[in-house]
């Protein structure tokens, strides 16, 4: 049937005739499409502020360090504490030639960091120029440490992005200017943006003040020892198959029985990015369980509403029938107004949806800088579309039918 603008017309008008029920029934639609677009960017926000926090860090990453033993070995009893050394970096890469980085991590706690006459108690660690590489920086102001800086013992320093608001409140390139931790002086040569969630070593990034390791040694009389070791594998290299190895080879040089994971513990980060793909997994296949579950049941909505419209027009349609009107068209119309009503509810719905994930995405912005896209992509958007089109057929087809099956002399007894 070819659609004029008076069929446009009596569509609206059948809708319009009862505006309170019509709002009902188009509310459960507009609902369920609304929570459907809200869900899904949403998911995707929190998604990305999850791999924020994460980002930069090597997913095929291990941390090695020593706890007391829990097991005795060669004579030695249980409960006794031991420290790497650098030797231990070495046997690594004569050893496991699988792994590609092989880096120290030095632990300082909390020291007043001071300039001028701003004080912040900030994280001190002792790291190295590839360290980088395993847990990339993001630098805002200067660079990262580098190997001169290493080889040197430079006493220079990379602050956190909190430790670089507190001293320095008026903001600017700290660049050059010198900071005072205990007795010694560091010059800053980064700042670093990376935010304080997420995988932390040695306290939140922010509030970090990072100095070459070397430095670190000698300014607190480390001698060679070695407070943690950073690997990564390289390419292709399963981090897991080679925990098993890192731990012997460590535990046997220090007289450790190579079992006690406690004693050398080795933690794989492929675990953990592992248990968030496998969340994410799950929260998305909810999303959609409960966004077409919602919209399913507006469409239910509809369609008993039509069905109730289809028995209150009985006469009407009877009339129609008893003037010429086809079965085809009694379909057609009655199809229409409720794809017309899923159409107008849905798209609504989709429009709503966008406009709270916009001020989502307001909300999570931070020194103009989006830390997070709360938004639903282009082809969601039209498989929706889609899919409230299909529905609103659907929803409509059963009071179709039964429109259909009115016969004329039938309808013109109905009171």
């Amino acid at each position: 049937m070819k659609f004029d603008i008076d069929s446009y017309r009596e569509i609206l008008d059948t809708l319009t005739r009862n505006k309170s029920r019509s709002f009902l029934t188009g509310f459960g639609v507009f609902w369920g499409v609304f929570m459907l677009i809200v869900l899904i960017g949403g998911g995707q926000g929190l998604k990305e502020l999850l791999q924020e926090n994460f980002s930069g860090f090597a997913t095929n990453t291990a941390m090695v360090w020593t706890q007391a033993t829990t097991k005795p070995y060669k004579g030695f009893r249980k409960g006794r504490y031991f420290s790497m050394t650098e030797n231990d970096m070495v046997r690594l890469r004569q050893q496991v030639p699988e792994l590609d980085i092989i880096t120290p991590v030095m632990f300082g706690g909390r020291k007043n960091a001071v300039f001028g006459d701003k004080t912040f108690n900030a994280h001190i660690s002792g790291y190295s120029y590839d360290f980088a590489k395993v847990n990339s920086p993001i630098i805002y102001y200067g660079r990262y440490i580098n190997e001169l800086d290493v080889r040197d013992s430079r006493k220079v320093c990379v602050i956190g992005k909190q430790v670089y608001k507190k001293l320095f409140p008026k903001g600017g390139n700290p660049c050059g200017q010198r900071v005072r931790i205990d007795s010694t002086y560091y010059q800053v040569i980064g700042v670093d943006y990376k935010g304080g969630n997420g995988i932390n070593i040695n306290g939140r990034a922010d509030e970090q003040i990072t100095i070459p390791y070397t430095v670190f040694q000698k300014a607190y009389n480390s001698g060679d020892k070695i407070h943690s070791i950073a690997v990564t594998g390289k390419r292709g290299v399963v981090m897991s198959s080679l925990t098993d190895r890192i731990r012997t080879l460590i535990a046997r040089a220090h007289l450790i029985d190579p079992t006690d994971e406690k004693a050398v513990t080795v933690f794989n980060t492929e675990v953990l990015f592992a248990m968030i793909d496998n969340l994410f997994k799950g929260v998305n296949y909810l999303i959609w369980l409960i966004g077409i579950g919602t919209l399913l049941a507006g469409a239910i909505g509809v369609s008993n509403i039509m069905m109730v419209t289809v028995k209150e027009r009985t006469t009407e349609i009877g009339i129609r029938r008893a003037i010429g009107a086809t079965p085809r068209m009694v379909l057609t119309q009655i199809i229409s107004e409720s794809v017309l009503l899923t159409a107008v509810a849905g798209m609504s719905g989709i429009l709503f949806g966008i406009s709270i994930l916009e001020m989502l995405e307001l909300a999570n912005t931070t020194d103009g800088i989006l830390t997070a896209h709360f938004q639903v992509g282009f082809w969601t958007a039209i498989a929706a579309a889609a899919l409230l089109s299909f529905l609103g057929g659907l929803a409509g087809l059963a009071p179709a039918w039964r429109a259909m099956s009115i016969k004329p002399v039938d309808a013109m007894r109905d009171e």
